[in-house]
């Protein structure tokens, strides 16, 4: 994959937003003719560290996130049903998890498979049977990958990435970067491809 026809994806496994984003990232690449380079991170504590903390504790906002996210997953054409169970027991075990994937090659069919059982189906990511369903779905060993996933080959890739993530600015997922410039959020996913293909954004 070449660099410079990649744009880096910033994902924490427990972003709600980041749903849209990865449900329908594959077909996007196919009409864009742009790759994406999937990068799971550790949101949370970087959101923690600026004392940011924008739903568990505000209802209304937390009303309306699922609202928003409703409504954009109406607008892709995905399913959803919403609310789903949040905040999660262990995202961060469902990110190290996709850290291991991104290494050995399954990261992102993982990452769509864990989505669609939590916001269809209603079963909470990081566990199980999300968790085990998930990965023998995408044709991975449970028992092995959890175990890695805990080991610390594994948990030093998943903190290297949240140190490169607060080194880039990244406050937030999904967020993605192109040529320096940050875009965060799934509504801002367009602009990532159009900055990335022009080196600027078009007129509308």
């Amino acid at each position: 994959m070449s660099a410079s026809n990649t744009i880096d994806f910033w994902f924490t496994v427990g972003s709600t937003y980041t749903y849209l984003t990865v449900s329908r990232l594959h077909n996007v690449e196919a009409t864009a003719g742009v790759r994406f380079r999937w990068r799971p991170f550790n949101a949370r504590a970087i959101m923690q560290e600026m004392n940011n903390i924008p739903f568990a504790t505000k209802p209304i906002k937390l009303a309306y996130m699922w609202r928003d996210v409703e409504r954009r997953a109406s607008k892709y054409g995905l399913p959803i049903n919403v609310p789903a169970p949040y905040p999660l027991k262990n995202f961060d075990l469902a990110s190290r998890v996709a850290v291991l994937g991104e290494i050995e090659g399954w990261c992102p069919d993982y990452v769509r498979a864990s989505y669609r059982r939590w916001f269809v189906d209603g079963k909470e990511v990081g566990i199980d049977p999300n968790l085990s369903d998930s990965l023998s779905e995408v044709g991975q060993d449970p028992e092995r990958v959890i175990e890695a996933a805990n080991a610390d080959p594994v948990v030093r890739a998943y903190d290297d990435n949240t140190r490169e993530a607060k080194r880039l600015n990244i406050f937030g997922a999904p967020t993605f970067v192109v040529r320096g410039e940050l875009f965060w959020g799934d509504d801002r996913l367009e602009d990532a491809i159009d900055w990335h293909t022009n080196g600027t954004l078009r007129p509308t």
